[in-house]
């Protein structure tokens, strides 16, 4: 499904469900947790960085049989149930996921993959340090030269990754998929959106800020919503659109689905993220934000591998441990990666 002669590098490490399967659905975030006894009430959501178990926020992850005979871990991958097939046949190294277990324990109950957009590669240019693509308008940059260069206009891609302080998502895997598809998605958050509009803003951050396209529809298309869109909600569009058309894109579905950084009040987390608010230098209490997400620091919070003064970084990489507390987490640690 790979075109011949195209993003020939990308083959290493893609699950083979990746090239056989696809399956244009953001994920919506489950909340039903596979049996076994692992009390999953945990989320840990970030890179998987290895195998041999899954390795995410550098925990090794039980699954499966490891977990204990006859258990079986919930596998969704862009919101289809892969559930019984092995780890590798359906992640790949490089891949944001979320992660259910115990909260005391590294059991993996449910593990869920959604990638951020699915579409052609329609630019690819050097702006400034960066090696940067536009799949759906949305702006990708691709620290991996290699794979950079391996890239054509008009390869479908698979893109999965952080949002960073100008509102692009850096990539963390970027995949390839069958050429042939009509439809393509892009997953973000609603802005600049009116009831009298049939228009909206689409971008990584929930305030709106930073890159971004605009996104028309006929209201038809908006299916699933709790009453109708708004604001900051965090959306699935698919359009038949190869491409932004006077920097617009036509949805012909759209649908809420679960933010990766969303969380039930109480639950203890684990974020792998971007620093998208810098610190400021004065305060504690929701002082920064990682994706977007307010983070409650206080004098009792860890650091390892930096300190506050590090938080002064736009795009810095931390990992926060800590609970949802009120929309915002209260962090017990924080590690710089």
């Amino acid at each position: 499904m790979i075109p011949a002669g195209r993003i020939s590098r990308l083959r290493t490490g893609v699950p083979l469900l990746l090239l056989a399967f696809l399956s244009l659905s953001c994920g919506s975030g489950g909340t039903d947790f596979a049996g076994g006894g692992t009390g999953g009430t945990g989320i840990s959501t970030g890179t998987i960085t290895g195998f041999g178990s899954v390795v995410v926020n550098g925990v090794h992850f039980r699954t499966d049989g490891s977990v204990a005979q006859g258990f079986t871990t919930k596998k969704l991958y862009n919101g289809a149930d892969h559930s019984g097939r092995a780890d590798k046949d359906v992640f790949a190294v490089g891949m944001v996921v979320t992660l259910r277990h115990g909260a005391g324990d590294s059991n993996a109950s449910e593990i869920e993959y959604r990638d951020n957009l699915q579409g052609p590669v329609a630019a690819r240019k050097v702006s400034g340090t960066d090696n940067v693509i536009e799949v759906l308008g949305q702006t990708v940059v691709v620290d991996d030269a290699a794979i950079f260069s391996s890239l054509k206009g008009n390869d479908v891609v698979s893109v999965s990754g952080f949002a960073d302080t100008a509102g692009r998502i850096r990539a963390a895997s970027v995949l390839p998929v069958s050429p042939s598809i009509k439809e393509f998605k892009a997953c973000g958050f609603a802005s600049g959106w009116s009831p009298s509009d049939a228009v909206f803003r689409l971008g990584p951050l929930p305030d709106g800020s930073g890159a971004g396209v605009t996104v028309s529809y006929d209201p038809a298309a908006v299916t699933g919503l709790p009453g109708w869109l708004a604001n900051g909600m965090y959306v699935e569009v698919v359009t038949t659109d190869r491409e932004p058309v006077g920097g617009i894109i036509t949805a012909i579905r759209i649908g809420k689905v679960t933010a990766r950084t969303e969380f039930p009040d109480g639950t203890p987390v684990v974020l792998e993220g971007l620093v998208t608010t810098p610190w400021n230098g004065s305060g504690d209490d929701l002082s920064f934000a990682v994706e977007g997400k307010r983070v409650r620091r206080d004098a009792g919070t860890e650091w390892v591998g930096g300190t506050a003064n590090d938080l002064r970084r736009a795009d810095s990489k931390v990992q926060v441990q800590g609970t949802e507390s009120g929309g915002a987490l209260t962090a017990a640690k924080i590690v710089f990666r």
